[in-house]
């Protein structure tokens, strides 16, 4: 029967431009130095702007991964079965260098390129991101060690996709497992044993809580030797292509994430082999910690980026009570203030990406481990209130699994608590600034040329030495560990766009965000321009 004609709802939002769409991180590719990589882009942006890739990403997540810990035989095999849609996505992110696209063509701009397409993928399915940060993140670790990378490196630069296992692949993606029930972030309290067998070799034996991506080709895990607390590469397929003791007890049933397999294992006499010294396990494993941190921001840049782009193109073309939406003062304050927080977001993220170039100075280096984990707080505590109010822009239909708002609702808070939550990060923020010094300096460096841009920028910067100064001489500091990183994570987004963005977005940031911030999305001061802003989302 019908009974009504439908009217008034917003068109499909496919076969667009992602890339070409994204006037934010359009401008900081040029700007950091990737602007030779700006067609490839375009490609991949309108890859995951097809209908067919956004049907694959909810097909990724509607279709749950299923682990199967037995044959029919009751052979065990510890596989995970992924939908077909997952595998799609996954091969076309590594296809075009998601995943370590910086270390195979390393040039001026490599990385800000590699975190664009980053991005570009994550924007529209975020599970498959998982595997695909933690195999650009083991790069460097494996790179340090001749008798692994020979094997190994050649692996993970390969952009095929291979999801079967089996022995003598010519590509990998790597996962790893830390963090075990009794200690959590408190990795030196893990208790799984690492035996040494002879020739650099160990067998390990105990459990991890998390083991991320099981499928993965191989994994850094942190285990106890004799020497101490040490990291191990642990294969999946042992050379003479038999499973290694790798005994999947349970996939985790998550808030978000849910295409991507997140698992508890147990090892049983597992083969490893030592990564670096014994007793240096984190130093061992703490670069490949500091670059998923970067992901875990692009990630929820990512985010932002796919909420207010749906949230704007709904307002664009829904009408009520006799206007569009988007021209009601109150919705063109909404969306530009969320379009703010990516501004600023995406802004410092490239930047940080530039800095983990191979021709990084000393500068950038001190820099970028202040501000990495300075942002990855900053951002990711942002995601999920930034979801929310996109989801919102959308009324009912935002809560619905028909509208791609409600998954990356449930997605936001991951980003937060993956490779440190709060209060981990403000800590390790803490550990820098007095045992690094050079990285204050280097991060007071960067902001400080926006100096004289604006006076509530100026008297911001001021509160935040002196507190960075306080909380430095405080014996006590954890306190006011969140505050500072707050302060921190603010001064940089400011700076970083009072030197590069356009006036309407750097002054209504500055206003926004330094001039007495408004917890509620769209409560914007009088003077910022919305709609210029909001224009750009």
């Amino acid at each position: 029967m019908s009974t009504h004609t439908v009217t008034n709802q917003a068109p499909p939002r496919v076969d667009r431009d992602e890339y070409g769409e994204n006037v934010a991180l359009r401008d900081a590719v040029e700007r950091e130095a990737a602007g030779w990589a700006v067609e490839a882009l375009h490609e991949v942006g309108r890859r995951v702007g097809s209908a067919e890739f956004q049907d694959d990403a909810r097909r990724a997540n509607r279709h749950e991964p299923v682990l199967h810990t037995h044959d029919r035989w009751g052979n065990r095999i510890d596989e995970v079965e992924y939908d077909p849609a997952y595998h799609r996505v996954i091969a076309a992110a590594v296809a075009d260098g998601a995943h370590t696209g910086a270390f195979a063509h390393p040039r001026p701009g490599a990385s800000a390129a590699r975190a664009a397409v980053f991005m570009l993928y994550a924007q529209v399915e975020p599970g498959h991101a998982c595997p695909v940060s933690m195999t650009h993140a083991a790069v460097p670790v494996i790179a340090e060690h001749p008798s692994l990378s020979d094997v190994w490196l050649p692996r993970l630069l390969s952009r095929d996709y291979d999801p079967d296992l089996r022995a003598q692949k010519h590509s990998a993606l790597f996962g790893m497992a830390m963090t075990e029930k009794q200690g959590g972030s408190d990795v030196r309290a893990n208790t799984t044993v690492a035996v040494p067998v002879g020739d650099g070799r160990y067998e390990l034996t105990g459990h991890k809580w998390f083991c991320s991506a099981p499928m993965s080709d191989a994994f850094l895990v942190l285990a106890q030797a004799p020497g101490g607390l040490s990291c191990f590469l642990v294969p999946r397929v042992r050379d003479d292509g038999t499973r290694n003791a790798l005994r999947f007890q349970r996939l985790k049933d998550k808030l978000g994430n849910r295409s991507n397999a997140s698992s508890e294992v147990e090892y049983e006499a597992a083969s490893a082999t030592l990564v670096g010294e014994e007793g240096r396990g984190v130093r061992a494993i703490i670069d490949m910690v500091t670059r998923t941190r970067l992901d875990s921001m692009l990630g929820s840049l990512a985010g932002m980026r796919q909420g207010v782009a749906e949230a704007a193109w709904h307002v664009r073309h829904r009408a009520a009570f006799g206007r569009m939406l988007v021209d009601q003062p109150a919705m063109t304050g909404v969306i530009a203030d969320l379009q703010l927080e990516v501004e600023a977001g995406t802004a410092v993220a490239m930047r940080l990406a530039r800095a983990y170039d191979d021709d990084a100075t000393a500068q950038d280096v001190a820099f970028r481990r202040l501000a990495t984990a300075v942002m990855k707080y900053w951002v990711c505590k942002r995601g999920p209130a930034h979801a929310a109010e996109a989801l919102e822009c959308l009324g009912g239909n935002g809560i619905t699994t028909d509208w791609p708002l409600e998954l990356r609702y449930r997605e936001q808070p991951v980003m937060a608590i993956w490779e440190g939550s709060g209060n981990v990060i403000a800590l390790d923020v803490l550990r820098a600034l007095t045992r690094e010094p050079a990285s204050f300096e280097a991060f007071d460096a960067e902001v400080a040329p926006a100096r004289g841009a604006h006076p509530v920028f100026d008297a911001h910067l001021e509160r935040t030495r002196r507190l960075a100064k306080e909380v430095a001489a405080d014996p006590l500091p954890d306190a006011a560990a969140r505050r500072l990183v707050e302060a921190l994570a603010l001064s940089l987004s400011a700076a970083q766009l009072l030197k590069t963005a356009p006036s309407a977005v750097a002054e209504g940031f500055v206003s926004a965000r330094l001039d007495g911030m408004s917890g509620v999305f769209g409560a914007l001061p009088r003077d910022v321009d919305a709609p210029a802003i909001a224009a750009r989302a």
